[in-house]
Formats: C-alpha cells, structure tokens, sequence
C-alpha cells in the first residue's frame, strides 16, 4: 500500500518540476528580444531523504545558457556602441517551444500516473468495503 501512496508524491513532485521548467520556458519566450538576456535552465535532481532516493525529483536552482550573446547590428538602437552593434540575448524560440512542449507532455504524463494511482486507490477501498 505505501508503493501506491508513494507514487502520488512521485507524480505530484513531477509535475512541480515539469511546472518550474515551464516557468523559465515562458519567461525565456517573453524575454527573447531582450539585449543581453541569457537563456534561463532548469536542471532536475532527485530528492534524498535519509541517504535514500526517494524516486521523487525537484528542479535544482536554474542555471544561465552560457553561449556567448549574438552581435545584432542596429545603429539606432539605444544600446548600440560606436559601430552600432548591441548584444542581443541568446534565446531560440524554436528550442524555446520544443522545450514548452516536452514539459507538456511530461506533465501530462505524471498527470495520468497520479490519475491511474488515484483509480487504483478507489479500487482498492472498494474491494475491501466488501
């Protein structure tokens, strides 16, 4: 029985992970034409509790894309040295959505893991209820 109990924590700490990830997705997505942004990451880690894995994991504190900054060539834009180019932020909207989207479906996964734990659970009671 606890096998079963402990999978809710391990889906439910899923989809915190998966909603974190999301989070910086999002504001990487909004923060894409800003000069000098860097490209937010997640990193996930397991949760150990007494020396042991629990199975459960958390998003580790986010890390910035090291990758150099482009040079954009705009002479009017405010931030724009003598030769007028600025650096410009080193988000790609395409990883940006293909990351969004495989955060979805990770999510959507542990959702389901929670929901069959859950039916499980129902089962269970009402076999014993009998």
């Amino acid at each position: 029985m606890s096998d079963l109990l402990s999978s809710f924590s391990v889906s439910a700490s899923g989809m915190a992970a998966q909603s974190s990830r999301l989070r910086h997705v999002s504001e990487n997505i909004a923060n894409a034409d800003t000069p000098g942004y860097h490209r937010k990451l997640t990193p996930f880690r397991e949760v150990m509790q007494g020396g042991r894995m629990t199975g459960e994991v958390e998003a580790a504190p986010v890390r910035l894309d090291d990758t150099e900054l482009p040079e954009v060539f705009d002479p009017s834009h405010p931030m724009a040295d003598e030769a007028g180019f600025y650096r410009g932020s080193n988000v790609d909207l395409v990883i940006e959505i293909a990351d969004a989207r495989e955060a979805q479906r990770s999510y959507e996964a542990n959702l389901k893991m929670f929901d069959q734990a859950r039916q499980m659970t129902r089962s269970l009671l009402e076999i014993l209820r009998k």
